[in-house]
C-alpha cells in the first residue's frame, strides 16, 4: 500500500528526494517547477514515509499528506454563463487541486432555469467517468431543490454546494453550504471555512470508495499502470496537456486518441499481465481520450 504525499522545496538537490522515493519502490506522480520552487506529488510505501520526511527536512523542504492524489473530480456548473460559473466554481476546483485532486470543469448545455433545466446522457456519461462529482449550485434553496434531477441518477458520489443550509438533499451523497453565486474570489474567512469543510467531505467519500474497491481490488494498482503506460507508449511524452496519464481510483485516463492508440495501450505489459486482459479500455466522452478501467480480481476468474 502507498501513501500519497506532496513535497514542496527548492530545486537545488531535488534529485536526492526523487531518487530516494524510487529506491524505496515509490513513484513521482507529478513534478511542477515554479521559478526556484519545486512541487512533487509522491506515492510512497507506507512503511517508508518516515524516511522521506527525514530527507525532506534535510533538504529544508516540507511534506504533507495528500489523500486526494490519484482521484479525478468533475466540478459541474449548471451552465457556462457568467451567473452560473463565477469565482466559486473555479475556486472550488483550484482548492481541490492544492490537495492533490485532478479536477475538470464541466458546464451543462441546458442546465439553466428552475423548471426547464436538463442534463443530457452524454453529459452524464462524461461525469460518470470521474471518481466523484461536485455540483456547484446557486444561492436559492427552492432553486437547488428543484434541480435535483441534474444529479439524482449520477453513478459516482455526488457533492452539491450552494449558499443556503439544506439538511437532506435527495440524490446527493453530501451537501455543503456557504458557496452559491459569489462574484469575487473566495478569500474571506467564511469562504475558507466552507472550502475546508468541502475538502473533508470529499476526502471522506473518496476514502469510502477506496474501501469498497479494496474489498475486490484490481490485480495491479493504477499507479503501476500509469508508470508502465508512460514507459511503453512514447507518444504520451508528446502530449502537452497537463497529466497526460491521469490517475483515477480504479484506472487511468490516457490523453491519446482512442481510435489511434487503444490497441497499443491495450498491449502494454503490466507485471505479468497484458493490460487489455485485466481492464476495460473504452473511448472517453472527453476529446475521445482513452479510458482504462481496471477490472476487479473477481471478474477474472
Amino acid at each position: 500500500m502507498y501513501e500519497t504525499l506532496i513535497y514542496k522545496g527548492g530545486v537545488h538537490k531535488s534529485e536526492e528526494i526523487k531518487e530516494l522515493v524510487e529506491d524505496l519502490g515509490g513513484f513521482v506522480l507529478q513534478e511542477n517547477v515554479i521559478q526556484m520552487d519545486l512541487i512533487l506529488t509522491l506515492a510512497v510505501p507506507i512503511k517508508d514515509v518516515k524516511k522521506v520526511e527525514e530527507k525532506a527536512k534535510e533538504l529544508l523542504g516540507k511534506i504533507r499528506p495528500a489523500p486526494m492524489v490519484g482521484s479525478e473530480i468533475a466540478v459541474v456548473s449548471p451552465t457556462l454563463a457568467r451567473h452560473h460559473l463565477p469565482h466559486s466554481a473555479c475556486d472550488i476546483a483550484e482548492y481541490l487541486r492544492r490537495h492533490g485532486a485532478k479536477t475538470n470543469m464541466i458546464g451543462l448545455a441546458r442546465g439553466a432555469g428552475k423548471t426547464i433545466s436538463r442534463i443530457s446522457e452524454d453529459e452524464k456519461a462524461l461525469i460518470n467517468e470521474h471518481d466523484l462529482a461536485i455540483f456547484a449550485m446557486g444561492s436559492f434553496k427552492e432553486c437547488i431543490e428543484n434541480k435535483t434531477h441534474l444529479f439524482s441518477d449520477i453513478d459516482v458520489p455526488v457533492v452539491v454546494t450552494g449558499a443556503p443550509k439544506i439538511e437532506n438533499l435527495p440524490g446527493a451523497d453530501a451537501y455543503v453550504s456557504g458557496f452559491g453565486r459569489i462574484p469575487r474570489r473566495l478569500k474571506r474567512g467564511e469562504n475558507i471555512r466552507a472550502l475546508r469543510k468541502l475538502v473533508k467531505v470529499v476526502e471522506n467519500l473518496l476514502d469510502k470508495k477506496r474501501e469498497e474497491i479494496s474489498l475486490d481490488p484490481p490485480l495491479v494498482p493504477p499507479i503501476v499502470v500509469k508508470k508502465e503506460i508512460e514507459y511503453q507508449v512514447p507518444e504520451v511524452k508528446e502530449v502537452y496537456s497537463p497529466t497526460p496519464v491521469t490517475l483515477q481510483l480504479d484506472g487511468v485516463r490516457v490523453k491519446l486518441d482512442y481510435d489511434e492508440y487503444h490497441e497499443k495501450i491495450g498491449y502494454v505489459e503490466v507485471d505479468k499481465y497484458i493490460l487489455h486482459e485485466i481492464s476495460e479500455i473504452i473511448p472517453s466522452k472527453m476529446y475521445n481520450y482513452t479510458l482504462v478501467k481496471l477490472l476487479p480480481e473477481s471478474s477474472l476468474w
